[in-house]
């Protein structure tokens, strides 16, 4: 797929939003991050959903996402991912707009197996630490929108914050568990889930 590298810098900006905010960035957000103009950043996603590299819902807020099978070229590069931010592991916490790489050659080595379609978090706070998720430890998530009971998973709240917690759907909510007796569950209605936990990555 032929993209310049402001539509790849597009590409990027809306799955990273897309994981922080559980929504796109309307076309002025992704202007100002880019430093363009409104019309300048509508011409290139046009250009993105004709390439097949976007979808978009019509009539529609919001719903700009990646197209399936399209990765941006920072999950391609072998054993490194996106590093998107920090993650609650206690109470939830506002989400911070960090962005960086987690290369996992530099942490573990040529060893490490390679992932794709994943991406990273630091977590924050101890409530995990019964499952062996300690405050300071990266997180592998796979990006994903739905999750079964028993899976720990990176969960929007309805209020916009995010937490890392154990899943599970009961008659009328849903019960987001820590793994630590200090902790009390969080009990919601509904959540959004942005990904599942696939590892945990420890630097000593």
């Amino acid at each position: 797929m032929n993209l310049t590298p402001k539509q790849l810098r597009i590409l990027s900006l809306i799955r990273d939003w897309r994981v922080r905010y559980g929504y796109s960035p309307t076309m002025q957000e992704l202007a100002d991050q880019i430093g363009v103009s409104k019309v300048t950043v509508f011409e290139h996603v046009e250009a993105l959903i004709k390439k097949g590299a976007l979808v978009r819902e019509p009539n529609k807020a919001r719903s700009l996402s990646i197209a399936e099978g399209v990765a941006v070229p920072d999950e391609s590069r072998p054993l490194r991912f996106p590093l998107v931010g920090k993650i609650a592991a206690g109470y939830p916490i506002e989400k911070v707009a960090d962005t960086d790489e987690l290369d996992i050659v530099e942490l573990l080595g040529p060893r490490a197996g390679k992932q794709s379609s994943m991406f990273a978090l630091k977590v924050t706070g101890d409530s995990m630490k019964d499952e062996g998720i300690l405050d300071g430890d990266f997180v592998l998530i796979e990006r994903t929108d739905v999750a079964g009971n028993g899976d720990r998973v990176v969960a929007l709240l309805p209020d916009g914050q995010t937490t890392l917690k154990t899943f599970f759907r009961e008659t009328d909510h849903i019960r987001l568990q820590p793994a630590n007796p200090v902790f009390s569950p969080i009990l919601v209605r509904e959540c959004k889930v942005q990904g599942i936990v696939r590892g945990v990555i420890r630097k000593y």
